[in-house]
């Protein structure tokens, strides 16, 4: 098995917006050089040590996908999970975001299986924030 990481690519509408948003509504470390647009690129997240996040524009992640259509905002094929500390860190990262750009889809809120909430980056791609741990 390899040592890279995992990556997630998911579509974006502006690399700035994107940027922004992940940054500071998010909260996540941008991996890479920055380009001549003060943006990294390849544009990246590291999530954790085994998976990254890479947000391509939609021109581009139409050369990875051939012939494919790329989904139209608000139509999510997969939810990403982020994992909070706390009720309290879930509340305040869904509020963070929702300042930077995102759509609250489900205030934080105590859920069947755990304290829960759900948002849609400025693209429409759905992340949950839960304060639970999911199994290893």
């Amino acid at each position: 098995m390899s040592a890279f990481p995992v990556v997630v690519s998911l579509p974006i509408a502006d690399r700035r917006t994107s940027f922004a948003f992940y940054r500071e509504g998010l909260g996540l470390d941008a991996v890479g050089e920055l380009a001549d647009d003060g943006v990294p690129e390849p544009l990246q997240f590291a999530l954790n040590d085994g998976v990254h996040l890479m947000l391509i524009p939609t021109g581009g992640f139409g050369w990875v996908i051939g012939d494919r259509e790329v989904a139209a905002r608000g139509h999510s094929e997969c939810m990403l999970v982020l994992h909070a500390e706390s009720q309290a860190a879930v509340e305040e990262m869904v509020k963070r975001a929702h300042h930077a750009g995102a759509e609250i889809v489900t205030q934080p809120g105590q859920q069947p299986w755990g304290y829960a909430g759900t948002i849609a980056d400025p693209d429409g791609h759905l992340w949950m924030v839960t304060s639970e741990p999911f199994p290893p």
